[in-house]
């Protein structure tokens, strides 16, 4: 049984700190599970809103949107879960449902069981970032880019000779994106990224890695140079203002270009931008992900169609991770998420 209280991380205010504190365990309701946290892992939004100051208005608020860990308690009408089961889920910013704390609250509609060729810590570095890919490739128009998505045999390798291109393929959401783009049969599937990176992605399915520093008439031309087929279709993994708008440039006429920041470019008539908003409760998506969660990624993850991105795991819990959102703002590293373990707070 869960105890009455439980650690978690606090973001005691707009732009404020945060701080451990002692909370109450929430109970599970009707079609939720509890689950004790083995591992979260730390995103880009997570210091955006504690030092940005966006996004939340309640507070004290409890940030962590990927978790992964073992079900302690089920609620009413949970019948494809039990108590010891190893799930990952994407939480959501309402306090229960959040991963910076050692139990969190979560539909069971939305959970994976975690397959046995990959550990907690690697399980918590696919929600939020696969999310954002799997509805941006595959949600309908303005939500995503309309593709089929691979939930069958008949679905999946369905794309052979349409050309991707994804911008920032080193990073999680790239890495993600070139694995999904594989699956679905994109081909060829080019990207950008630092150089030093060309080994890896072309190991998990880029046909081909373009220097990230290219202009965008150098990146046409080299992009010309692999493939004669229109680029109809552009994911930008890292959605500054210049990504942007170097995105709608390489597009042909008629094609597509997906965000996942605000949108920012300037996009011609004859082109079309869609912002990926990856949240798994978001109505646009509920189907969608639950799908994918339900009867998919655990089977792709399995079969070695998905990989996890390399990790590092930071000691002590919880209190690592304002030092490690300060690393994540600084930059200064790709191909990498970076994970704590909540039960191991001091």
């Amino acid at each position: 049984m869960a105890p009455s209280t439980q650690k978690a991380l606090l973001l005691t205010k707009k732009y404020g700190d945060l701080v451990i504190s002692e909370i109450a365990v929430p109970k599970p309701g009707s079609g939720e599970v509890l689950i004790k946290l083995k591992a979260t892992s730390l995103n880009p939004v997570d210091w955006k809103i504690q030092k940005l100051g966006f996004f939340l208005e309640e507070f004290p608020a409890i940030l962590g949107t990927d978790l992964a860990g073992d079900i302690e308690e089920v609620g009413e009408g949970v019948t494809d879960f039990r108590k010891g089961d190893k799930v990952f889920t994407q939480g959501q910013f309402i306090n229960v449902n959040a991963s910076f704390q050692e139990y969190a609250l979560a539909l069971a509609s939305t959970l994976a069981k975690i397959p046995p060729n990959i550990s907690y810590d690697e399980a918590s570095t696919f929600p939020v970032a696969i999310n954002v890919v799997y509805v941006g490739l595959y949600n309908v128009h303005p939500y995503g880019l309309g593709f089929t998505p691979p939930i069958s045999a008949s679905t999946r390798g369905i794309y052979a000779g349409t050309p991707l291109v994804v911008l920032g393929g080193a990073t999680s959401v790239g890495q993600n994106a070139i694995q999904l783009a594989k699956i679905s049969g994109f081909s060829p599937i080019i990207t950008t990224a630092s150089l030093k990176n060309t080994e890896h992605l072309q190991s998990i399915g880029a046909t081909a890695v373009l220097d990230r520093s290219l202009s965008t008439t150098e990146l046409t031309n080299q992009i010309a140079k692999i493939t004669t087929a229109p680029i109809k279709a552009v994911f930008d993994t890292v959605s500054s203002d210049s990504t942007q708008q170097t995105g709608v440039d390489i597009l042909a006429s008629g094609g597509k270009l997906a965000v996942v920041l605000p949108p920012t470019a300037k996009v011609p008539q004859d082109k079309s931008l869609v912002h990926s908003l990856g949240l798994l409760r978001a109505p646009p998506n509920v189907g969608l992900l639950e799908t994918f969660y339900h009867d998919l990624i655990s089977d792709f993850i399995e079969k070695g169609w998905l990989k996890p991105n390399n990790i590092e795991v930071l000691p002590n819990g919880l209190a690592a991770i304002p030092s490690g959102l300060d690393k994540m703002q600084s930059d200064t590293f790709s191909k990498l998420k970076l994970v704590v373990h909540p039960d191991e707070t001091p």
